[in-house]
Order: structure tokens, then sequence, then C-alpha cells
């Protein structure tokens, strides 16, 4: 009967047959000893309240005083008994009989899984994707090995099932019936998960998180339905954004040859332009320039009419003739693309963050505390004398690819203070920490969860939810509808956030135009925006793409 019991509960069991029973012999012997010893006899009733204040360290009432050394002794040995028993009840007996009864109210076993996904493991890698399945109502169960996040998950009310899978399969009795399984634990754990899903019967998609990309190969062998390395593709995207080689501003723009071109300016606090309306500043009638869009706190949003407002601290891209463009970067600051790109942080996103710049022949220097092949100055980003030898003012941008969040904004903070005009990218642990960053100057921030999130929703949710992103790209296309308009004065066009930046016509292209132009049905149409918005102007105007003139 007593095997039957949890372990706490036989502890627990066990302390209250011994208490009474070392209160008993205590009372027997101190009896024995002040009638034999002490020659002052005591009662077995007194001596038992002797030996419960004793135990329970209460303290004496009558008897406070011997003279005989062995009642002395015996007497100083129960005050150190009761003391350790003290000690010893509460973190090994009472405290674990309590965790346990908590336990019990977690599930272990799944519950029924129609229509859920099944995360094995909660950690930042699905931190944002949690959230989202949250808000779009989409039912998920996470199965944790860990009691203590267990119980915190339980504490914010999400759907937790504890266990220790390697220990007892069974608990994952009920996968068979899941919509899909996502493996976010270590490697290994992630094989195990895999080998024992699809042994109790389940046949729908396994996709798992790893930490090594060698280690895909096997993952998909033993039955995962896709493997993905979050860290990496995090990396690739603080890489994109430090360098214009890798992602380019503008697919298509070399279509324009030298008539147009592209820039990005960092809108000062004190800049004429900051907390304006476009509609109010006629920056395409007096400069002949389109505002694309603007980055703000790492999201870039197309320009979308007059109302659209120029956030202070933001990065406006702009389109128009090169020499349109210095007027607007006076009033604004241009964001300088020459120099080393500076890495601060040689982890694996770090490593993965040079792979990629030194694939696309990018100059750099990289910062550790530690010296490692590949490290170029040993020394703390938050020093002075570090940012000084690494030449930080110098730098075309600054990626922070550090482990600790908190180091993260602190790093940030003196980076920006010290280089105010250069572009800072910066790597974040866990997603709620990003806007942490962005308060303490980040240009572009991005966490492993919003990574990850981002490709799960694509496999998981109705729709690619939590963008990492965003790419700008010139088409040619014909005017469709917008035959017999003027380029500049479509009031819908402005609010799909496609632009219009130059019209062929003959042998010319177009940047400017009189007040009298009207578009004609065999001129080609050069628009600007994001991928999106060209799609939806597309199948707005009815406008068709064109080959490029020879």
């Amino acid at each position: 009967m007593l095997s039957k019991l949890k372990r706490s509960t036989r502890r627990l069991i066990a302390l209250l047959a011994l208490l009474p029973s070392a209160v008993f012999i205590l009372a027997t012997i101190y009896m024995f000893a002040m009638e034999n010893l002490e020659g002052a006899p005591r009662t077995f009733l007194e001596s038992l309240q002797w030996a419960s204040e004793t135990l329970t360290t209460t303290g004496y009432g009558h008897d406070s005083h011997w003279t005989h050394p062995a009642v002395a002794l015996f007497v100083i040995f129960g005050q150190f008994l009761g003391q350790f028993l003290v000690f010893l009840i509460f973190p090994i007996f009472v405290l674990p009989y309590f965790e346990e009864q908590f336990e019990v109210r977690l599930q272990h076993t799944l519950p029924p899984m129609e229509g859920k996904v099944l995360f094995y493991h909660y950690g930042p890698a699905i931190e944002s994707l949690v959230e989202e399945f949250i808000r779009t109502d989409s039912p998920f169960v996470i199965f944790e090995e860990d009691m203590e996040l267990a119980r915190s998950l339980r504490d914010r009310k999400y759907n937790v099932v504890f266990g220790k899978l390697s220990e007892d399969p069974a608990t994952f009795a009920r996968v068979k019936q899941a919509r899909a399984v996502v493996a976010n634990a270590d490697d290994h754990a992630n094989a195990s998960c895999t080998l024992i899903v699809r042994e109790l019967g389940f046949t729908g998609p396994i996709y798992a998180l790893a930490d090594d990309p060698l280690y895909r190969p096997p993952m998909i062998q033993i039955g995962a339905t896709d493997v993905f390395t979050p860290a990496h593709v995090l990396g690739a995207a603080l890489a994109s954004r430090a360098s214009t080689r890798i992602s380019p501003p503008a697919e298509g723009m070399h279509l324009l040859g030298s008539k147009v071109g592209m820039a990005e300016f960092r809108v000062r606090a004190d800049s004429p332009l900051a907390g304006q309306y476009l509609g109010d500043l006629h920056l395409r009638e007096t400069y002949g320039v389109s505002v694309i869009g603007q980055w703000h706190e790492g999201v870039f949003t197309t320009a979308k009419g007059p109302k659209t407002k120029i956030e202070p601290g933001s990065i406006l891209v702009v389109v128009g003739a090169q020499a349109k463009l210095e007027s607007v970067e006076r009033m604004a600051m241009s964001i300088r693309r020459t120099g080393p790109i500076i890495l601060a942080g040689y982890g694996a996103v770090g490593h993965k963050v040079i792979e990629m710049l030194q694939d696309a022949k990018e100059t750099c220097i990289v910062i550790d505390t530690q010296y490692a092949l590949g490290v170029d100055i040993v020394g703390n980003i938050l020093e002075r004398s570090t940012l000084d030898k690494a030449c930080v003012r110098e730098a075309s941008a600054i990626v922070l690819a550090l482990n600790d969040d908190s180091e993260s904004v602190f790093a940030t903070a003196v980076v920006r203070d010290y280089a105010p005009e250069v572009p800072l990218i910066v790597r974040v642990g866990r997603t709620p920490n990003t806007a942490r960053l962005y308060r303490a100057g980040a240009d572009f921030a991005i966490s492993v969860g919003q990574v990850a999130g981002q490709i799960l929703s694509y496999h998981l949710l109705d729709e690619q939810v939590i963008p990492v992103e965003n790419r700008i790209k010139f088409s040619r296309l014909s005017p469709g509808t917008l035959v017999g308009t003027y380029p500049w004065r479509s009031e819908v066009l402005d609010h799909m956030g496609a632009k219009i930046v130059a019209v062929e016509r003959g042998q010319d292209v177009l940047v400017e135009f009189n007040d009298d132009f009207c578009l004609r049905a065999d001129d080609a149409l050069y628009v600007c925006g994001s991928i999106s918005s060209i799609e939806r102007y597309q199948k707005h105007f009815h406008a068709t793409p064109l080959t490029a003139r020879s």
C-alpha cells in the first residue's frame, strides 16, 4: 500500500510517526535522569512537556537549570536536535509534500487533441508564435518537462501538460489526434520526441527547431516533416539589414539606370520633416521625389497618402532624381553606406552574420570579450576605448549579437550616444524586450522568436502574420486603367503604397511632369513599392508587367 504513495507522501507519514516516538524517548530519558541524577523527580507528563519544548525550540518554563553534567549534556543534545529537526523537516518533508500536491493540479497526459497543435517544450523561439495562437484563438497544448516553467505557464492560463516524455511515453497517448507537432527542445530531445510521436501513430506534420543545421537530414530521416534553424535565419536577417549587398534596397532598380536613385534618410528629431504629414510637405511637387515608406521601430510601412506622418527618428525610403534627393537629404540626414560593418558578440548568431557578410565581400570588424579565431578586437562594447579602437563612428553599420538582452539594451544606448549617425541593428533574445531596444536607440531589432514565429506561422496559421523583412522593388508596368490621368494625382494610388517614379515614353525616361501631362496607352510606367503594394497596384489598375527595353 505504502509503495503506491508518492515519495514525499511516504516521507511525511514517516515524519508523523517518528516525531511522537522522538518526544516519547526523550521524555523517558529525561524523567529517568531527573530522578536518578538530579534528585528532582518529574512525572512523565512533565517530562513530555520538557521534550516537546526542547524539540520545538519554544523555550522552557519551570525546568531551566540542571546541575549534573550528564543531564546538562543531554539537555544540550536535545536543544541541538530540535534546531536540526526544524531546518530538516520543512525543506525535506513538508515542502516537497505540498509541491507534489500542487503538481497534482497539472495535467500529466495530453487532453483530447483534435484540431490542436502540440508544442514540445516552451521557450523564446515559440514565444511570439504562442501569443499569435492566443490572438487568433487557435487551440494548442504545451508539453513541458520543467516543473517550475510548467507552473508559470499554467498561471498564465496556458493549456500545459507536465511530464517526462523519455520516462513515460504514454503521456503522449492522444498525440495521434493532433493537427501538428512542434519540437522545440534541444536537438537530441527533439529526435526522441519525433521518434515517439511517429511510433504512436501520428501521421501529421512534425516541425523541429534545431540548433545545428547538421541535424536537419537525420531529423527528417527519422520522421520530421521539416527542420528549421531559427538562430541561423536570425543571423541572415541581421546581415541583410546591415548590408545592401545581401538584401538590395530595391529589386529592379537597374531598369532605370542613372535616371533615378533611392536613398535612406534618418529623420532627426529637430528636422523640419519630423512629425509632419506628407500632404503638408509637398515633397513630390516641390522636389520631384517620392516617399516610398519609412522604417520605424523595425517595421517598414509604405506611405499611404497625404495623411502619412513622418515619425521622428524613423528612416525614410525616398526615390527620385539624384539632385533632388540631395535636397531632401539636407532636411533629414543621410545614412552612410561606406565603411566596415562592426559586429559585437561572436556567438552562434554572430558567426552566421559574419559568414554572410564575408560571402558578400563586406569588410567586417568583430568585437568580443573573449579571443577566438575570427575575433579582431578583444574588448567590451560598453567601453569607450573599445569603441575608439574599432572606429565605430566610421562604420557603415553596427550589429549587436549579444546573448543577454539587458546587456544589449545598455550597449544600444552606449553605441547610439557614441555614434548617433551609424545604423544600429540588434539581436534580441526575448521578443518582449524588442520595444526596450528601440527606446534605447536601435534602428532595427529582431528576436529568434519573431523569426521562428514567421516560419511556423506560414505552416500552422492561415497567413504569415509576423513579418521579418520587407522588400522594395521597381516594376515596369503598362498604364492599365490610368491612361489619360496624371501620374501623381491618383488618391487611390497613394493609399496603395506604390508610387509611379518614372514614365518611359518612346526613347525618353521622364522623372518630372508638366501640369498637363497625361499617361498614354503606349507608355511604360516604373512603379516602386513593397512587393505586396505592387501586387495590389497591378490588380486594381489592371496593369501588366512589361519586359525591359534592350
